[in-house]
């Protein structure tokens, strides 16, 4: 989909589709770019490679590295348990090399197996396009680590030292980051997320256990007082210099400082989740990137682990399972028609308002999913939230295009 390269966090996925030959980041360090990277560590004696890449392209990865190669592959450091992270790894792997990973590796990939129907709609909405893949979506192979690190775990391979490190705050519970204390350099991992210095999806649309605001921001304390003057992350170029990593470190901390202290406020002059998300934005002079996360869904982030599911404004049939699309008919009942539901949404719409438009869509399509003013409004809708959100956040853009395409699909020439 040629669009999609106009979204930042598309081209960073899609940037390995034309590499013929692994991108050296140092004299020892190659990176092969695919879904999320895969990075070879070259130390003489033996290799390390970190990640693997993403299921399907284990061969191609394997025969990228293959020109830089200087001996066995000792160790595979796998930073969490997301199958583009670590679902090339079968291809790669060689007799006597140990698989490292962080404590709980094993129990994120059961997570993610367990919710395999329900994760993998929800993602196939998203990603779907992105990864190229059509059908099911191919199912990631078992790997059991040779080791789980529970705090820090230091090894050497021809003289050249390493730390993994368990980071509280990555996107997954199992999530590392290593350490090269010689070269001053760190891999990141999906830990700051895929676009570097920008807003973290601490509860993904996608589906995903949820990361606490108080554990990322430890995690980012960790890395700033590594004192780095290369990270090297999961997705797109390797950030140089210690000045702006320690400046870049410091924006994110300040952007999810200052979310987290705002969204407080507003739960305690007693208003409502939806408010803060409206009225919450950050100022010029704290702004990250919004390709991936979003300050409306961090504020949205922060109010849950705080305050937890149940919002008061959603009322009594909140506590009973009860939800709103329940009564639609009725109201389309006291309308006259799903029609004239679309009708009222049409003319919300005329006057600039497509959320609320969305909301009566909803409300008459629930009742007549063929409604042709209510599809036709809903697409619309849709595209002028596309527009106004720029292709910035993947998400969003990808989410907002997956509904124009069902109402479209849905509309009679």
């Amino acid at each position: 989909m040629a669009d999609d390269k106009q979204t930042p966090l598309a081209s960073l996925v899609m940037a390995g589709d034309s590499q013929t030959d692994a991108e050296k980041i140092t004299d020892s360090i190659y990176m092969v770019k695919d879904v999320s990277n895969a990075y070879l560590v070259t130390c003489g004696p033996g290799d390390v490679l970190i990640n693997t890449g993403f299921i399907g392209n284990g061969e191609k990865n394997k025969a990228l590295f293959a020109p830089h190669r200087t001996g066995p592959l000792a160790k595979i450091v796998l930073t969490q348990a997301h199958a583009d992270h670590f679902g090339a790894l079968p291809e790669q792997l060689e007799a006597g090399t140990e698989v490292i990973a962080g404590k709980g590796f094993t129990e994120t990939d059961k997570y993610f197996d367990d919710l395999k129907l329900f994760l993998g709609r929800r993602s196939g909405k998203l990603w779907g396009s992105i990864t190229r893949r059509n059908g099911p979506p191919p199912v990631p192979p078992k790997v059991v680590p040779d080791v789980e690190v529970a705090d820090r775990l230091s090894f050497d391979v021809g003289g050249k030292r390493f730390e993994v490190i368990k980071v509280p705050g990555g996107e997954t519970g199992c999530a590392v980051i290593i350490w090269l204390p010689d070269e001053k350099t760190v891999f990141t991992g999906n830990l700051f997320g895929p676009v570097w210095r920008s807003m973290p999806n601490l509860t993904t649309t996608r589906g995903d256990k949820p990361r606490l605001t108080g554990p990322y921001l430890r995690s980012v304390e960790l890395v700033r007082d590594l004192g780095p003057e290369l990270v090297i992350t999961g997705h797109g170029e390797p950030v140089r210099g210690a000045d702006k990593i320690r400046a870049d470190l410091t924006a994110m901390h300040d952007a999810i400082t200052y979310i987290e202290a705002e969204t407080i406020k507003v739960m305690n002059a007693g208003g409502t989740v939806y408010q803060a998300m409206q009225s919450i934005h950050l100022p010029e002079a704290k702004a990250i990137g919004q390709f991936h996360g979003q300050t409306k869904w961090t504020v949205r982030a922060v109010w849950e682990e705080n305050g937890n599911w149940f919002k008061y404004e959603d009322g009594t049939t909140a506590l009973f399972g009860s939800p709103r699309s329940s009564v639609d008919a009725d109201v389309v009942a006291l309308a006259g028609g799903a029609d004239k539901v679309a009708a009222r949404a049409k003319a919300v719409l005329d006057a600039d308002k497509p959320l609320e438009a969305l909301h009566l869509t909803d409300i008459a399509l629930n009742v007549d999913p063929a409604e042709q003013t209510a599809l036709a409004v809903k697409k619309h809708a849709c595209q002028l939230l596309l527009a106004r959100g720029g292709g910035v956040n993947l998400s969003e853009t990808m989410w907002l295009r997956a509904e124009i395409a069902d109402a479209e699909k849905a509309l009679v020439d």
